[in-house]
């Protein structure tokens, strides 16, 4: 691949750490998908990212999702999908 199709990808300072998150919501309309990432304790949380990307980048997110999964169970064993977080829902601050 030459350097020209080899893009230089430079991290935000604002994104040097990472989030642990444990849950997602995922909304859509006709021109794109967003994604809010969420880190929830007992009753409270907080988004800790959110991720806005065109439908035809989503489906390209999913298929590496799906290739990876399928790439860490084979080296590691099947995974069992973690309970779903009770209904939560957005609270404005005032």
């Amino acid at each position: 691949m030459s350097k020209e199709n080899n893009p230089q990808i430079q991290i935000a300072d604002q994104i040097m750490g990472a989030e642990y998150t444990n849950a997602m919501q995922v909304m859509h309309n006709k021109e794109e998908f967003q994604m809010a990432f969420l880190n929830i304790i007992a009753q409270s949380g907080r988004v800790v990212s959110k991720v806005v990307t065109t439908p035809g980048h989503m489906k390209r997110i999913l298929t590496a999702l799906r290739e990876n999964m399928e790439k860490y169970e084979q080296q590691f064993g099947t995974i069992d999908e973690s309970q779903a977080p009770a209904q939560f829902g957005f609270e404005e601050r005032k």
